[in-house]
């Protein structure tokens, strides 16, 4: 072999080893980041965080349910939000950072019928009537139309009202259905086949309802169904990494640090609140469908969102100064920025505008006696 065929070969080999070695490069650097062990000391700060897991991951509320997937634009005043134009990175808020390490408080009680959101109709009763009898009676669907509709008990020696329960004996019943919610107001057809369900309930049991008047209390559920449409928000960020994607293991893995914990549906993870069964303060979200894959950590993830149901969160677990903590940590830790719906990045001034809107938005809510995070605010805004 001559010495420049031999010469020619070195270089081909060489080009080749060069192409070879291109391509694991641009395949690795495109490959999603994945999950990674965490060192030692990392896996000791974390500890606290990962002992959330134990608690249910996040409550369920069966009709009451928010609607999780629906993004509500605030309206916080007269006019919307103005769109957002301000082209920076959202720079991280000078506040302590949060923690789940503080006691957790027991559950609330289940909320019932409110004078304030709800029609209520009376029960005459001829004497006590056991729980069991309550319960044959009750109809097989608890809805009318779009509203919720129920039955309540006053127990014969406490005095509380609640659900009907086997065992219990009632000294008085009331009948009730949801004035407004995110479906709207009830209207004139949704009263009347109220008061039909609540009638063949009440002759089951041999009860004499007394209802209200439908023309004043469809005007009450118009005038209650106005203010909750002015006062329902939903906030929304989104995170777009800057290089490369996220598998859903990495997404996981630092979400879990900041306390989130995983949700009921796939690609869905929850931070939750200081009360057992509360709503969840902040959720985290991404494509359902690489979560499912065969092979989750080879799915790209370009995106995720987190988002903050205003009016189910109490003001007092700050919901909005975890949402920015969230997002900057998040963002920082996964090389991420920090964006809206259209991409447009979210500067400090605007976060803080929110802020203040939010605030505004609280007031007003205390001001009608549905403070974000109530029972009643949670049925209405649901």
């Amino acid at each position: 072999m001559s010495t420049l065929q031999i010469s020619l070969a070195i270089v081909g080999g060489l080009v080749l080893a060069g192409v070879v070695a291109y391509n694991a490069w641009v395949t690795r650097r495109s490959a999603p980041r994945t999950a990674r062990a965490l060192p030692e000391t990392e896996a000791a700060a974390a500890a606290p965080e990962a002992a959330v897991a134990t608690q249910p991951a996040e409550p369920t509320m069966g009709e009451d349910q928010p609607l999780g997937d629906q993004r509500i634009e605030p309206v916080l005043h007269d006019e919307p939000m103005s769109a957002v134009s301000v082209r920076e990175e959202v720079r991280s808020p000078q506040v302590a950072a949060v923690t789940l390490t503080h006691v957790v408080s027991s559950p609330e009680k289940k909320p019932g019928l409110d004078a304030l959101i709800d029609v209520i109709a009376p029960l005459q009763l001829d004497g006590v009537v056991s729980g069991d009898a309550v319960i044959a009676a009750l109809p097989g669907t608890r809805r009318v139309g779009s509203k919720p509709f129920a039955v309540e008990g006053l127990i014969e020696d406490g005095g509380d009202w609640e659900a009907p329960r086997p065992g219990q004996r009632y000294k008085a019943l009331q009948v009730g259905i949801q004035l407004a919610n995110r479906a709207g107001a009830l209207n004139d057809i949704e009263f009347s086949e109220f008061v039909v369900k609540a009638q063949a309930f009440a002759d089951a049991i041999g009860a004499a309802p007394d209802f209200p008047d439908m023309r004043a209390e469809v005007a009450r559920a118009r005038e209650l169904d106005a203010f909750a449409s002015g006062h329902d928000a939903q906030l929304g960020l989104t995170l777009r990494a800057r290089r490369a994607a996220w598998s859903p293991g990495y997404v996981t893995q630092h979400a879990a640090r900041f306390g989130f914990v995983a949700g009921v549906l796939p690609g869905r993870m929850v931070l939750p609140g200081s009360v057992v069964g509360q709503a969840p303060i902040l959720s985290l979200s991404y494509d359902p469908q690489a979560a499912l894959a065969e092979d989750p950590e080879q799915s790209a993830l370009r995106e995720i969102s987190l988002s903050l149901e205003v009016t189910h969160v109490p003001r007092a677990e700050q919901p909005y100064v975890k949402l920015r903590q969230a997002a900057s940590a998040l963002a920082e830790a996964m090389d991420g920025v920090v964006t809206d719906d259209a991409g447009q990045m979210l500067g400090a001034e605007t976060m803080d505008r929110i802020g203040a809107d939010l605030e505004a938005l609280y007031d007003a809510l205390d001001s009608h006696d549905l403070s974000a995070g109530s029972p009643q605010a949670r049925r209405l805004f649901s």
